[in-house]
């Protein structure tokens, strides 16, 4: 049991010191992405081959991790030596290859025709605030996480912080939430701290419905306890004793990294009752999600956590007065929480001197499509979208020209190659019809057919429509229909208008964010790429 912050810093030295017994660390991706191609088996096999070496067993540890990012070059290891602070990086490894990595720990000499370049822009250009835990602990090891200071900030705010110290560093901060919507997370938080309620909770948003979107996948395989961390902050600053993650069952890996973390952590009295002999209780569980998109509405998730239909309501009132079981509710998804650890840690300043004034800190992308680097990355706010993709993406493939990204899922826009050199932050996307969304990022080459592209985004958002408002429910489908005469160049001027006119009355009048955003794919090709519509329109 961890009864207060000079035993967490005492197990933290402790663990920090039996790690350095072990000169070398061998670092196996466990991911989603790896694991698909045996990663699994091939940590196990490493593990076995170490240990019957008695030499290797004293100097090397061999333990999984989560992913580092890189995930178009899987199998990822890492090789870690203490001494120097050094790393080789090793990519596209077999699951067969523990054979030659146990060479490489008794000769020392590297797998040459594996070996990433650390000095490419993929690994220089980020700033790991969010992953900076991925790719090096262990996720199914409690005290990995704490040898990183993991639960320091947690500790540290119940022993020397009182809760609207908490909360005033948060807003100082800047953080804005990284689900999508960019409100900002201390203004919700305090909304929620002034209302006066026997029960308050906090709801952890991991459901990620947008398609090609896999960012908080990867940070609860990679590190759950910094989002367990985060969510108990929350609870301090707003005096909410509860807290549910509610997970997509479509991520197994996810949910069984984070329920594990969870029993390890109440095992150590970091969750329960009194923690650390503070007066401060909080739990968590974890809620599965049938992979409803709407599910990403924060009301609809709500009504899905307490067992009911996944539909959205109107607001207000908002969750901070009316919200799980009628109780005042703090949500915010997983790469919001898992800043909260690093903030308090570092202070407010510290991360709002990150970024740029408006959009603070930093945002984790999943890069996708016509791209070199596919994976995620995690850049300062305000990098160029130019610099995004052909610098820290790698570019698209040898011969093949960019016509459009895709920013902010089913709920963004497409923007086009002359806007590149736009700056990432929440502003200057919607400025120009897209938006950040959760961080999904489709790069497309030129033999992209827009018209197709916006339909297969309507289409999605008309499959996933929850059917309780028309406009959406109805919306949806004749868009859909309507994009389909475009697609078979059957369309006619009326046609064309009649497009232009339902997209403003779907998005003006639907009851929630999937209704309004969903025609924006649909507005943001005909604004960039009017020709190709046209081109559908027959005797045009």
């Amino acid at each position: 049991m961890i009864d207060s912050l000079e035993d967490l810093k005492k197990l933290a030295l402790e663990k920090r010191d039996l790690k350095r017994n072990s000169h070398e660390e061998l670092r196996v991706c466990i991911g989603s992405s790896c694991s698909s191609l045996g990663s699994e088996e091939l940590l196990k096999d490493l593990k076995k081959s170490v240990s019957e070496n008695e030499e290797l067993e004293h100097r090397c540890k061999v333990k999984g991790v989560g992913c580092n990012g890189l995930c178009s070059e899987a199998i990822m290891v890492s090789h870690y030596h203490k001494v120097g602070n050094r790393e080789s990086i090793y990519s596209k490894i077999e699951a067969s290859s523990n054979n030659d990595f146990i060479e490489t720990l008794k000769s020392g000499s590297p797998i040459k025709d594996k070996k990433c370049d650390l000095s490419q822009a993929f690994f220089t250009r980020q700033k790991k605030i969010v992953l900076e835990n991925a790719g090096v602990i262990d996720p199914d090891d409690i005290d990995d996480y704490i040898a990183y200071d993991g639960y320091l900030a947690l500790y540290t705010a119940l022993d020397e912080m009182r809760p609207e110290d908490v909360l005033n560093e948060i807003k100082i901060s800047g953080l804005r939430g990284r689900g999508g919507g960019g409100y900002p997370t201390g203004l919700k938080w305090e909304s929620v701290s002034k209302v006066n309620a026997d029960q308050k909770y906090i709801v952890c948003n991991g459901d990620e419905g947008d398609p090609g979107a896999f960012m908080d996948r990867a940070i609860m395989e990679a590190d759950p306890h910094k989002i367990i961390e985060g969510m108990a902050l929350a609870g301090y600053a707003c005096g909410a004793t509860k807290g549910y993650i509610y997970v997509r069952a479509e991520y197994p890996i996810a949910v069984e990294k984070l329920n594990r973390a969870i029993k390890q952590a109440r095992q150590k009295g970091i969750l329960g009752n009194q923690i650390a002999d503070s007066g401060f209780s909080f739990d968590v569980e974890v809620r599965l999600g049938g992979g409803a998109f709407v599910c990403g509405e924060a009301t609809a998730l709500v009504a899905s956590i307490e067992g009911n239909r996944g539909n959205p309501r109107q607001k207000p009132p908002h969750l901070s007065d009316y919200g799980l079981w009628k109780s005042p509710t703090v949500l915010n998804n997983v790469e919001t929480l898992a800043n909260i650890a690093p903030i308090i840690r570092n202070g407010g300043e510290w991360f709002k001197n990150i970024g740029t004034e408006s959009s603070p800190g930093t945002k984790v992308f999943a890069l996708t499509g016509h791209i070199q680097n596919t994976g995620l990355v995690e850049v300062p706010m305000g990098i160029s979208l130019r610099e995004l993709i052909y610098e820290v993406g790698g570019g698209l493939p040898q011969g093949v020209k960019l016509k459009a990204i895709q920013t902010g899922g089913p709920s963004g826009g497409c923007i086009p190659e002359e806007l590149l050199d736009i700056p990432v932050d929440y502003e200057s996307l919607k400025s120009i019809g897209s938006i950040m969304g959760s961080g999904g990022l489709i790069v497309m080459d030129e033999s992209s057919n827009m018209v197709e592209v916006a339909r297969f985004f309507m289409d999605f958002c008309q499959s996933e429509s929850c059917g309780k408002c028309v406009p959406c429910r109805v919306g949806t489908t004749e868009l859909t229909s309507l994009l389909d005469k475009f697609i078979a160049k059957n369309a006619t001027q009326n046609d064309y208008k009649l497009l232009k006119e339902l997209c403003e009355v779907v998005k003006n009048t639907s009851l929630c964010g999937l209704g309004q955003t969903a025609p924006n794919p649909v507005l943001s090709t005909i604004k960039y790429f009017e020709e190709e519509y046209l081109e559908g329109i027959k005797d045009a």
